[in-house]
């Protein structure tokens, strides 16, 4: 049987929330209530909908033109087993897959139960949106302060290297 996640809902087509065409899925629950988040809506734990793991990868797969999937929030790091499992099996298809936190990288590694998304995450948005730092003219981040980190790169060298993608 699948895990479930709780979600506020999903973007089938995105071009905005990461490289290529991007399937979309916003997390419900987020405990960091940034001020001037745009999704203030996903803070609540209660909120949203479960949703199987296989019903948004089945969903995936109707579109041959997906490059990936992005799992936004809320705060998919909140769900760490069930992001988890849809971060693998989208990987093991061939997607690739980025997630957006409020936790630091740094921080995640050191969190045993949130490590295995980590794992099975391609490029990591980090740190928690800051209005002051705000930008719109920055590349799939709204504060300066948030960085865009190549996770497989980070991990091979055992220190953070951050994605060219979006500076």
């Amino acid at each position: 049987m699948s895990e479930k996640l709780r979600i506020a809902g999903v973007v089938k087509e995105s071009i905005v929330d990461g490289p290529g065409i991007r399937f979309v899925v916003f997390a419900q629950g987020c405990q960091h209530h940034c001020p001037g988040c745009h999704n203030p809506a996903t803070h609540d734990f209660n909120g949203g909908n479960l949703v199987a793991v296989e019903t948004i990868i089945a969903e995936m797969q109707k579109n041959p033109l997906l490059d990936g999937i992005t799992l936004s929030g809320g705060e998919p790091f909140e769900q760490p087993q069930a992001f988890c499992e849809l971060a693998r099996r989208s990987q093991a298809l061939g997607y690739h897959v980025m997630a957006y936190t409020g936790y630091s990288y740094e921080t995640l590694v050191t969190k045993k139960d949130q490590l295995g998304l980590l794992e099975h995450t391609d490029l990591l948005v980090d740190g928690k949106f800051e209005v002051a730092k705000k930008s719109l003219m920055l590349k799939f981040r709204g504060s300066r302060n948030q960085r865009i980190i190549d996770v497989n790169k980070s991990r091979y060298k055992n220190q953070i290297v951050l994605s060219e993608i979006g500076y």
